[in-house]
């Protein structure tokens, strides 16, 4: 009602959508459950989205403020998704917010870890068990992430800032 007001204080409503609506396509795909062995349960599909997510953070940072900005902006969609997702199963206003703030905070941990890892600090098979599986995980499967998180990384790479914006990752 006020928004006129206020209207550089309140986020777009589609500003990141159509990244965050591809970031989500890829999280969805089967191979990750099947190939890689994450449990399909709602903690193996944050940590895949999470993970994802924290890859195109990464990406993003390598382009100053623009990339900033795309950054912010996916992470707000990241943030209303948790948060819509957590009120659908009954998590109630008092406990919300510290369940958001801690999911935000493992997406935080995510995008260091894969920093170091596309710093070369970090080996990716090491980066994928650390960001994808709580449990240990044949080494076959842990392989298929790792490898598919490289041909993810390199797609980004390729990719100009303005159509990742746009959601058209390759």
């Amino acid at each position: 009602m006020l928004d006129f007001l206020f209207r550089r204080l309140t986020a777009d409503p589609k500003r990141g959508a159509e990244l965050f609506d591809a970031v989500t396509r890829i999280a969805r795909e089967p191979h990750w459950y099947v190939e890689g062995s994450v449990p399909d349960t709602l903690d193996g599909r944050f940590a895949v989205l999470a993970t994802v997510t924290a890859l195109v953070i990464v990406r993003l940072e390598a382009e100053a403020e623009a990339g900033d900005l795309a950054s912010v902006a996916l992470t707000e969609r990241f943030i209303e998704a948790m948060e819509a997702e957590h009120r659908e199963l009954g998590i109630g206003d008092p406990t919300l917010g510290k369940t958001v703030r801690k999911l935000v905070g493992s997406l935080s941990r995510r995008t260091d870890l894969w920093r170091s890892a596309v710093a070369g600090e970090h080996g990716w098979a090491g980066a994928a068990r650390d960001s994808l599986y709580k449990v240990a995980v044949p080494a076959d499967a842990l392989e298929h992430s790792a490898g598919a998180l490289q041909r993810l990384w390199a797609g980004l790479e390729r990719t100009p800032l303005a159509d990742i914006g746009r959601g058209l990752l390759k």
